[in-house]
């Protein structure tokens, strides 16, 4: 059975909410709350961006049930690897073993706030020394590192929980999902990228998590769910190279300003039809993917998606 989750975008919704809404998707019946780490959010009308770590601290003291995941935090630049790993671990002992620290490689618009962004193929080594110096950390091992970028001279995580915290790697290609498979215990997508499974499960990954996270916005009427969906996400469609590159606000604004209502309606499925929304989870299920979060678009919609998933969206779910 695929495990459902619920997202907790920090990009439209304050810290306080966000507890409140992962007390309400744990009470309803998701298996799972995963959330965003970013410093600002992709476009200003979305409105927040609270800290991250902050939350899932609090979280997982508000929660018992549901499993817990960053989705995802970038180790390379606004955080040195070593750090990741105590915060990893610490969520991991206040969860009581619930939380997955998810990685990726990270994006300009919040990872520019502590300095240059780097170039693509400095980004990958940085992300792959971070990989090494994560990995052992958790593991409860004393690390001394010395890399191109980082320099660990002397590491060790005190409180840790009584399994190691299991990481999952995010992957948009072969190089990556080829990384993940080699340093991480689960694979993240965001993409119904039957390819993507295969090549993680081929280099070594075969029988290990592998995460996706879906869009969707529910409502009574179609035609504001389209347009609350075309305010809040007309960056969607841009790409992972062009949104990873995109410096602000005023950058995603301009990039998405040619993208049209019917474009993001193309890919997001709208409106109060639960067959439509089962559908869309339903690509990344046939794809390979053992746990699929929903993106709830539109932060003052959240109270009555997870009434409604309750009654409707999650029984169904649970049949796929």
């Amino acid at each position: 059975m695929v495990s459902i989750g619920y997202t907790l975008m920090c990009e439209q919704a304050g810290p306080k909410q966000l507890v409140d809404y992962a007390i309400r998707a744990e009470a309803v019946g998701f298996d799972q709350l995963v959330i965003s780490d970013h410093y600002y959010p992709w476009l200003e009308s979305q409105g927040h961006s609270p800290y991250t770590w902050s939350v899932l601290g609090a979280v997982a003291h508000a929660t018992s049930r549901a499993a817990l995941m960053s989705f995802v935090t970038c180790p390379i630049r606004r955080y040195h690897p070593a750090v990741v790993a105590q915060k990893a671990a610490t969520v991991g002992v206040l969860s009581d073993g619930r939380f997955t620290l998810g990685l990726g490689a990270g994006e300009n618009l919040n990872e520019h706030v502590v300095g240059g962004w780097p170039h693509v193929q400095q980004r990958h080594e940085m992300f792959e020394e971070a990989l090494q110096i994560i990995r052992p950390l958790l593991n409860g091992e004393t690390l001394t590192f010395s890399g191109n970028h980082y320099d660990v001279p002397d590491a060790y995580v005190w409180d840790r929980p009584e399994s190691p915290v299991p990481m999952a790697v995010a992957a948009s290609g072969r190089q990556s999902a080829t990384l993940a498979a080699e340093y991480a215990d689960g694979l993240v997508c965001t993409e119904p990228d039957p390819h993507l499974v295969d090549i993680y499960e081929r280099a070594g990954g075969a029988g290990r998590p592998r995460y996706a996270q879906v869009a969707i916005c529910y409502g009574p009427d179609e035609a504001e769910c389209r347009k609350i969906a075309h305010d809040q996400f007309p960056w969607f469609g841009l790409g992972w190279k062009v949104n990873s590159a995109l410096p602000d606000t005023d950058a995603f604004e301009a990039a998405s300003r040619a993208v049209r209502e019917e474009d993001v309606a193309a890919e997001i499925s709208c409106g109060p039809d639960v067959d439509r929304h089962v559908a869309a989870f339903k690509k990344y299920v046939d794809a390979g993917f053992t746990h699929v979060a929903l993106v709830q678009i539109g932060g003052d919609s959240q109270p009555m998606f997870l009434e409604w998933a309750q009654e409707q969206l999650l029984p169904r779910l649970r049949e796929l």
